[in-house]
């Protein structure tokens, strides 16, 4: 049985850390991945790649390659990372004349077949609707242009091109998982019908994806890291059964505990069978226990037969947008921004020749403020519409027309700017069998890789059926109204149109309270926001966890929502914050 792969991150996003490859080659590891792509980052490629067709993958990886590369060789560490976006032959040509020009050899493959933008009228044609997940709609009534269209592909690719003796994989748009389970596969000669380790592969991937928010970052028990330097990003040991250990190099920041784990485990995630294109895992069979400093132990993931669709992110331009803040001070917030939205809807003559207006009053002031940045509140507009004349400096300019006619004290946080166009997300499925991956090798031939779906394979084990939700329970005995945050962490973070909040609880007591107490009515009635919008809730009792989903509340999308929180970050700790009555015993 093969020692555990040591899989690293190095990425967690396009425009992350540039240092992070160099210094994961500080320590052992076997593998080096990177996450460049998010829902937004497709629209940026794209829009790069109207500038120079050349472009359309992530340079900053090039970058980071060219600092690591000839360790990388040296040493046997393979590189797996979706850079490629939008063009990764383009890409892999690039890095084949890096390596050039640094007298190395190196075997470059890469990955396609995610793009379906050739192909999507004809796949409308023959039937297929790509109904929008969070709407019920059918593409052929957004009545937008499509712009980025991409299936996200599984990982056999890649375990097929590292077999192959590729020293890179250059990947277009696969699931961020797979960037372990493809190279974890290989490396432990999985078959495709070896469910239970290909889920806690996914698992692994899912916590190390997005680099140090596994290893302390965006955490919501600071007390708890003491080592306050950059947290160092993460590895994930991935052993022959599927189960890991979550680490970090020795001497780095940050911390790797159950909990940094758990948090990571709960971001972005809806229903607890988390759907991949090659497994399903069953995150409510995680277990989860400190093997030593910085090392958790994750096993016990089961899995299931992947179903026979694949998820498809498009991206639609929307539109443009313009936003304008005004500062308000004092005394008569809700005045003057009523005198503000009046004066400035008459210098635009009217709002009505907008596709949308949008204002939202944001109070940071307070009474009698020690300091006058505490005595103020921002007035927030977006205006959206397909003209971009209407958006543009004639919409900001209108706003600066009132600096001296509007109310007493005005300013904006920033100068007139010009508009800016944005993207609508729309999630789809569509069947796996219309979906081919090609796998382009070093030596030049072209692979064809099926997907699991297509293939004959043994069914699972059947998996335990979770606990039983439990009837709405308040406290009982003297209570006292404290923050939510006492007893639960949280981590949130967008889904496309939607949000997710994960908050896992500080001890099993406290579990069962916040089981018992936190419904979706109560949720609804702590995010306010949420209350006119459809709620899910799901119970990960092995992680203390339970897990909502609100869909809408992002929509049409990172780009297009008009919230100031665009991809719900805040969301949690914003819930935390929220007074519950609790048991003075429990507290």
């Amino acid at each position: 049985m093969p020692r555990p792969v040591r899989i690293a991150n190095c990425s967690g996003f396009y425009g992350d850390r540039l240092a992070a490859a160099r210094e994961m080659l500080a320590g052992p590891i076997d593998v080096l991945t990177g996450d460049y792509l998010a829902e937004l980052t497709m629209l940026i490629l794209w829009k790069a790649r109207q500038k120079d067709p050349g472009l359309g993958y992530a340079p900053t990886f090039l970058r980071q390659l060219e600092e690591v590369l000839g360790t990388c060789l040296e040493r046997g560490v393979k590189v797996v990372a979706n850079a490629g976006g939008l063009n990764p032959a383009g890409l892999a040509a690039k890095i084949t004349e890096l390596s050039g020009r640094l007298g190395l050899n190196t075997r470059v493959a890469y990955i396609s077949g995610d793009d379906l933008i050739p192909a999507l009228g004809d796949l409308q044609a023959a039937g297929h609707e790509l109904v929008n997940l969070d709407t019920g709609l059918p593409l052929a009534k957004a009545d937008l242009p499509v712009v980025t269209a991409n299936a996200y592909l599984g990982g056999w690719g890649i375990t097929a091109a590292l077999q192959a003796g590729a020293d890179v994989v250059v990947c277009p748009r696969v699931t961020d998982a797979s960037l372990v389970t493809g190279p974890a596969a290989g490396w432990h000669g999985w078959r495709r019908d070896d469910w239970d380790a290909l889920a806690g592969a996914v698992a692994a991937g899912h916590v190390v994806e997005c680099g140090p928010q596994a290893t302390g970052g965006n955490y919501s028990f600071p007390a708890e890291i003491t080592n306050r330097r950059y947290p160092g990003f993460p590895i994930a040991e991935v052993a022959a059964d599927g189960g890991s250990v979550i680490t970090k190099h020795d001497g780095t920041g940050g911390v790797v505990s159950v909990g940094t784990v758990t948090a990571q485990l709960l971001y972005e995630i809806g229903d607890p069978a988390y759907l991949n294109p090659d497994v399903i895992a069953h995150f409510d069979t995680i277990r989860l226990a400190t093997e030593g400093p910085d090392r958790v132990a994750l096993t016990g993931t089961r899995g299931s037969p992947p179903p026979d669709t694949l998820k498809v992110a498009l991206t639609m331009l929307g539109g443009y947008r313009n936003t304008t803040t005004m500062v308000l001070t004092g005394l008569d917030i809700e005045e003057k921004a009523e005198h503000a939205i009046a004066l400035l809807t008459e210098v635009l003559g009217g709002t009505e020749q907008f596709g949308e207006f949008d204002v939202r009053l944001l109070r940071f002031d307070r009474p009698d403020a020690p300091t006058n940045e505490q005595a103020t509140a921002h007035l927030r507009v977006t205006v959206k519409d397909h003209d971009e004349r209407k958006v543009g400096r004639a919409f900001s300019n209108a706003a600066v027309e009132l600096a001296l006619a509007g109310y007493a004290g005005f300013h904006t946080t920033a100068p007139p700017t010009a508009a800016s166009a944005f993207g609508v997300y729309w999630p789809a499925v569509i069947p796996a069998a219309v979906v081919t991956q090609h796998v382009h090798m070093p030596d030049g031939k072209t692979q064809a890789v099926r997907h699991t779906s297509d293939l004959p394979h043994a069914p699972a084990a059947p998996v335990p059926a979770g606990p039983r939700p439990t009837a709405p329970v308040g406290p009982s005995g003297p209570t006292r109204d404290v923050p939510l945050g006492l007893l639960c962490g949280a981590r949130s973070g967008d889904k496309g149109g939607a949000a997710n909040v994960g908050l896992w609880a500080v001890s099993p007591q406290a579990y069962a309270w916040l089981r018992g107490y936190l419904t979706v009515d109560r949720f609804k009635a702590l995010l306010t926001e949420a209350a006119s919008l459809p709620v899910e809730r799901h119970e990960l009792p092995n992680l203390l966890a339970l897990n909502f989903v609100v869909p809408g509340l992002l929509a049409p999308g990172v780009s297009g929502t008009t919230r100031p929180d665009a991809q719900a970050k805040g969301l949690g700790e914003y819930l935390r914050s929220r007074l519950v009555p609790v048991s003075a015993g429990l507290l």
